[in-house]
Formats: structure tokens, sequence, C-alpha cells
């Protein structure tokens, strides 16, 4: 049953590979057919554990309602987007967002269920680092608008360089991955070698100061969490 289970997990959530719009798009029927299929395999995995569970222990377990909760949105979604699809109206599957439900709902996922409750209880202590880095992104964005944005610079496209505040900030935060440096530095550092340095101190204290802050924070309050998590189940059991 439980390898049953996880193989029509793993084809509900592949659906998304093939349904439009899709990497390998596939007919609607196709994909519907076997989504409901996963659905009333789901269906019937919820059943059997009903069979042999107390219906007031059932009903008060927040993990099977949501399983319910699932497949009714599921299936009306599907429903809804089929009767659109015949009269020729575009739509949306808006229900794919619910399909890691049923990853983490199922009896038989209680590790997955234990990881995502420690990556939850980690987020509220993140929140601050997250905070105090977007604080620096912008201190840094509004610092490139004054220093580059009176200076009539252009990029290799010849697009304005630096004068749209939004597109700034999205464009240091893609240079805290450093996918895009050396090239977003480059109009500056042809006007003048002197404000490579601005881009360099962005770059240490964002990439490599907060990012290693941020990744100390996540993984020690995560491994902290899972451990009170594990110590409560062993000591329940």
């Amino acid at each position: 049953m439980r390898t049953a289970t996880y193989f029509f997990i793993f084809l509900n959530l592949s659906l998304a590979l093939f349904e439009e719009p899709a990497v390998y798009p596939l007919p609607f029927l196709v994909t519907s057919l076997l989504e409901v299929l996963c659905l009333l395999v789901f269906l019937g995995r919820l059943a059997h554990f009903a069979s042999v569970t107390l219906h007031s222990v059932f009903w008060k377990d927040t993990k099977n309602i949501c399983i319910v909760v699932a497949i009714l949105l599921s299936l009306t979604d599907l429903a809804i987007y089929g009767v659109l699809r015949v009269y020729g109206v575009r739509s949306i599957r808006w229900s794919r967002i619910v399909r890691p439900i049923f990853l983490i709902n199922f009896a038989e996922s209680r590790q997955i269920r234990r990881a995502f409750r420690s990556i939850r209880n980690t987020l509220p202590e993140i929140t601050y680092v997250f905070l105090l880095f977007m604080f620096s992104l912008l201190m840094f964005s509004l610092m490139a608008l004054k220093l580059f944005g009176e200076r009539d610079l252009q990029t290799a496209e010849g697009l304005p360089y630096f004068r749209n505040y939004l597109e700034i900030v999205f464009d240091l935060y893609v240079l805290v991955t450093t996918a895009n440096s050396p090239d977003v530095m480059m109009p500056a550092f042809d006007f003048s070698s002197w404000y490579a340095l601005f881009f360099i101190a962005f770059v240490i204290v964002n990439t490599y100061i907060f990012m290693s802050l941020f990744l100390a924070v996540v993984y020690n309050n995560y491994k902290k969490h899972l451990k009170v998590m594990l110590g409560g189940g062993i000591a329940c059991s």
C-alpha cells in the first residue's frame, strides 16, 4: 500500500509536466483521466484508513480533512476546466498548488511531515534575518540610484542604466546570486573604475555575509526543531 500510494502521488505531481502549458504536452483527456485515477486511488486509500479507524478519531485528524478537501478541490477544478475548454474559454488549473498536500498528509509520509513541520516552525525565526537582508538590498538600491541614475549611463544594449528604482532592486537581487556578475557593473565601471567599489561592497555584505548568516540561522533552527520533534516522538513511543 505504501509503494502504491507513493507511486500515484508521484504520478499526480508529474502531471504538471504534461498539462498545458507543459514541457511535453499530452491531450487533455489523457491527463484528466490520469488525474481522476490518482484521485480515486487517494480516495480509496482514505476510505480504507477510515474503515479501520473510529469515525470520531478519523474526522478529528487534520491530515484526513486536508486530503478530502484537496480531492474535492481537484475534482471541482478539473470539471470547471473541462467545461470551459469545451466552450473554448481559456482558464488556469489552479488546483495544481494543492497536489503536494497528498505527499505531506498521508500516513505513510511521516518523515516528510516532520521535515515540513520543522521548516514551518523555522520560518518565523528567520524572518528577522530576511528583513535585514531586504533592508540592505533596498538601501544599496537607493545608493545605486543616486550614484548612477543622473550619469546618463547606458547598458550594452543601449538601455537606460540604473534609472528605475524597482529595476535596480531586481538587478541587485540577481547580483546576490552572482548570476549577472560582472555584466551589471560594467557600464558604471567603464564610466569610472572607482564605481567597482560599490559593487564589491554590495557583494561582500549581501552575498558573503548575509547569505552565510541566513544559511546558518536556517540550519541551526531547523536542526533544533527537528531534534525537539524527534525527541518528542521517541518519548511518545
